[in-house]
This record gives structure tokens, sequence and C-alpha cells, in this order.
């Protein structure tokens, strides 16, 4: 799997992925499970640099040498 996310992606998914936990703590029910899946796969996505999405899709925010 190749990057394909740029620094400044993979560090807004990582703060998001953490909010959409921490979150998650505050709710119930459908709602709880639902944002502990999204905010995970948020922060796999951050760990990894690569988005099946964006490959999906052609995109690439990595900077082109």
């Amino acid at each position: 799997m190749k990057r394909n996310e740029g620094p400044i992606d993979r560090l807004i998914r990582a703060i998001i992925g953490l909010a959409l936990i921490l979150v998650s703590f505050a709710t119930a029910g459908v709602l709880k499970i639902v944002l502990i899946v999204v905010g995970a796969v948020a922060l796999v996505t951050a760990a990894t640099g690569f988005c099946l999405l964006y490959t999906l899709l052609g995109l690439d925010t990595t900077k082109k040498k």
C-alpha cells in the first residue's frame, strides 16, 4: 500500500479520530458505536498514511518529488 495522505491530512485525521472517540464516552447506544468505529478508522488511516477511499477517488495529498 502506497501512502496517499500528506502530513497535514494525517494530523487532522488523528485529531478528529481522537475527538470522536472521546465524544463517544458521553453518548450511548448506536451513536456511541458509530463514533468509536469512525474514530478508529480515522486513527488507523492517520497511522498508516493510506486511505482506500482516496485510492478509489484518485486523490493523493502527499507532496510530489
